[in-house]
């Protein structure tokens, strides 16, 4: 299960990567389309939709790697039951929170999907294809708290090791 669940990150992870290239040509295709006068119509909007969908496609991936912001310093000052019971409670909270957020991110999707909802802009992109991304991203971040937990419960590291400590920088 656990192999499984690192291909789902990875592979959240390379859609993110994506994402940030289907960024990068979005904006050089506007300093081209400027130049060239080819009026293209939405490049910032699908630019936009890009990065949004990297940022939230790459939350699982990240959550796992342990580059979120974490507080260490506080937590490495603090006798090991309180460390335990904090470490319990913020897995179990951010578990909850992130199911939130990916259904309410779930439903958004189908509601844009159901009510036939398109962009404002110039691109009238139906919003549902961007949304995707973000439900995808939020589901994956759930169930990558919920992973976090189960290690937990089983006493093996959801984090890699030194994920704890400060960021060595020169």
């Amino acid at each position: 299960m656990t192999a499984l669940l690192e291909r789902f990150y990875r592979g959240l992870g390379f859609l993110a990567a994506l994402a940030m290239v289907g960024s990068l040509v979005s904006v050089l295709l506007g300093i081209v389309d400027r130049q060239l006068n080819l009026n293209l119509r939405g490049l910032d909007a699908y630019a936009g939709y890009c990065i949004a969908a990297a940022l939230f496609l790459a939350l699982p991936e990240t959550l796992r790697r342990g580059d979120h912001i974490r507080v260490t310093l506080a937590l490495q000052k603090t006798p090991p039951r309180l460390k335990s019971a904090l470490e319990w409670w913020s897995l179990s909270a951010a578990f909850g929170l992130s199911v939130y957020l990916a259904w309410f991110a779930a439903r958004l999707v189908w509601v844009s999907w159901e009510t036939h909802d398109v962009s404002q802009g110039a691109d009238a992109t139906p919003l549902w294809l961007p949304q995707i991304a973000m439900a995808l991203g939020c589901i994956g971040l759930a169930v990558a708290f919920a992973d976090g937990l189960v290690a937990r419960w089983q006493g093996r590291p959801f984090f890699p090791t030194g994920a704890g400590e400060a960021a060595h920088v020169e």
